[in-house]
């Protein structure tokens, strides 16, 4: 039996460890892979302030918490760095938070959509999802 792979896609906002909370409740067995993933726009800045560096620990140490890795990357194109590491990595279901974006084009979550080449499930949060053990 093969292992679960689910990705789980942050910003550097707190209100993401709610996502990774979700992810690792998707668990269906201890070997299942967790993956964070947060993807800079290429020209942005990681640590052009201490408040960013403190998101990425926070991230980091949300991660760790939930036996999750964290993947961090800069990238011209953010819906086809996601899209490639999920195909990459054989993920089975992706883990993002609703988006807000009344538009479709604008919507991260359809547009990811389009370019995952995998048959992958998509596992939407909705705003108040509330983490409870």
């Amino acid at each position: 039996m093969e292992n679960n792979k689910i990705m789980v896609c942050v910003t550097q906002q707190k209100l993401c460890k709610r996502l990774i909370h979700r992810a690792h409740n998707l668990k269906k067995h201890e070997e299942d892979e967790l993956f964070v993933i947060h993807v800079v726009k290429e020209n942005w800045k990681y640590f052009g302030q201490l408040k960013e560096a403190d998101a990425l620990e926070y991230l980091f140490d949300s991660a760790k918490e939930y036996g999750a890795t964290l993947n961090v990357f800069k990238a011209k194109d953010i819906e086809g760095t996601l899209a490639d590491f999920a195909e990459k990595e054989s993920v089975d279901v992706i883990v993002m938070g609703e988006s807000l974006e009344t538009s479709q084009q604008q919507n991260m979550i359809n547009r990811l959509q389009e370019r995952t080449k995998k048959q992958v499930m998509f596992d939407i949060v909705a705003q108040d999802y509330e983490m409870n053990e």
